[in-house]
């Protein structure tokens, strides 16, 4: 439950302040002022302080990319040493130190073959860079006729406007059309009876069966486009914002084989499912397959700044080799991509992952989570059936699961849901009707109980 603050709530206005004069993301703002938000003042461990002093465990990772809790000694001081010897140095025509060092970390912990690393600031500029590095690529190799891309249905890979027109997830990309250009997609091995007829969610030889229908459709698009397309990208393991679909691991096996069969480039978007979330440090290790182009960002500074990379095999960055005058190069980059403070907070980060054992524990809270919601979320009256990879989970909020009815979307339940949390001092979110949890990765098991626990009495309470 909520710590009571001794201080009078929003003191110093901060929430009049707020709706005077921020522009939130992703937030319809009539909405925004029916309700009393929390303002983050300050977070511990694996809390948020509020500025009224009451506490909220952190269920979704300050949006999927806290890993080992907030305020962790070893990241914080190596961002104090980093500060006091370099702030902020281009890699245009530069580099620096903590650049060259979390390059050298990232291809040893990389899938073996991706040995070029590229820095961006984000999960969406980490995208753009995959797109210009594909497109360029087949230009530069003397097959410019290959320039379109494909992805999964209601595929979701960020909010620049290229990162956009790889999917369309419905909520996110309406209206937008008319500025972006249109990918060719297949259907994901999404399965969740009674939703499409073919099972449950947790039955694993129905997901496979699931999978051999999407590869098929994959099959036939590349029978089709494979002369015209550059790439296929997908999300590896779990489509994220989709709303939690999960893939099997034969599934990617089967995407990497079609793509050289039909000499097409595998992009694999890391930047939610990678740095543990599925379990394994990248989530195409389950699968044992090398990405052409591998795209992380979120977990790679353990959520303390904004710092990405687009990692290649060196088959792609020779396409990029030449003299000047051939115009060659990748003329791309971004102001902040490869920060030194973000850098050093990177390499901290991994020290921590290995020190501390962080994927170890990150599959124990998986099992822990996997427990707990069979035991609260799977006896709820309008909880459909969850969908979980590692410490990635969602289900849906249904009228009536045994049909597959949804609720009106007016009536917003996952957002009532998410607000009845905060009562009982959890932050969770929802995507549409589906709650999301994705906990940091060194959560304490009986806080992952908690935060369970404490989401399925909210709920209750959102669906009575």
């Amino acid at each position: 439950m909520t710590t009571k603050s001794t201080a009078a709530p929003d003191a110093p206005g901060w929430v009049e302040r707020d709706r005077r004069v921020l522009w939130h993301p992703f937030t319809q703002h009539d909405e925004w002022l029916g309700y009393e938000p929390i303002v983050v003042e300050r977070a511990e461990g694996f809390e948020l302080v509020a500025a009224d002093g009451r506490r909220y465990l952190d269920g979704v990772s300050s949006i999927w990319c806290n890993v080992h809790g907030h305020g962790h000694p070893a990241i914080l001081e190596a961002m104090h040493a980093q500060l006091d010897r370099l702030q902020h140095s281009t890699m245009l025509g530069l580099s620096h130190v903590p650049a060259i060092e979390l390059g050298e970390r990232l291809v040893a912990i990389a899938p073996e073959g991706l040995t070029r690393v590229f820095f961006s600031d984000a999960g969406s500029t980490a995208v753009e860079v995959a797109l210009r590095m594909a497109f360029q690529y087949w230009r530069q190799v003397g097959r410019p006729e290959k320039q379109r891309f494909a992805t999964l249905v209601d595929a979701y890979h960020g909010d620049t406007l290229g990162a956009v027109s790889l999917g369309f997830s419905e909520p996110f990309h309406t209206g937008y059309e008319p500025i972006t250009f249109r990918s060719l997609s297949f259907p994901p091995p999404f399965l969740c009876a009674p939703l499409d007829g073919r099972g449950d969610c947790g039955d694993a030889a129905a997901l496979e069966a699931a999978a051999v229908a999407s590869l098929a459709a994959l099959e036939r698009l590349l029978d089709a486009h494979a002369h015209e397309l550059a790439a296929v990208f997908l999300e590896p393991l779990m489509q994220g914002a989709a709303g939690m679909w999960p893939q099997p691991p034969s599934f990617l096996r089967r995407v990497r084989a079609l793509c050289d069969a039909h000499d097409v480039l595998l992009v694999c978007d890391e930047v939610a499912t990678g740095f543990g979330r599925t379990g394994r440090m990248f989530a195409v290790e389950q699968a044992g397959i090398v990405p052409d182009v591998m795209c992380v960002a979120k977990g790679l500074t353990g959520g303390y700044l904004p710092v990405a990379a687009t990692l290649a095999t060196e088959r792609v960055f020779d396409a990029f080799r030449g003299a000047y005058a051939d115009y060659r190069a990748l003329f791309h980059g971004h102001t902040y991509g490869g920060n030194p403070l973000g850098c050093a907070a990177a390499i901290a980060n991994l020290d921590v992952f290995e020190r501390e054992g962080t994927l170890a524990h990150a599959r124990a809270l998986a099992a822990t989570l996997a427990g707990a919601l069979d035991a609260h979320v799977a006896k709820l009256d309008h909880a459909g059936p969850v969908r979980r990879i590692g410490t990635m989970v969602g289900f849906d909020l249904l009228r009536d699961p045994q049909t597959g009815e949804r609720y009106p979307s007016h009536e917003r339940r996952a957002h009532r849901a998410a607000l009845a949390a905060r009562d009982e001092g959890v932050i969770v979110r929802g995507l549409g009707d589906t709650m999301i949890l994705m906990p940091p990765l060194a959560l304490p098991l009986d806080q992952g109980e908690r935060l369970v626990e404490a989401t399925a009495r909210a709920v209750a309470r959102a669906t009575a």
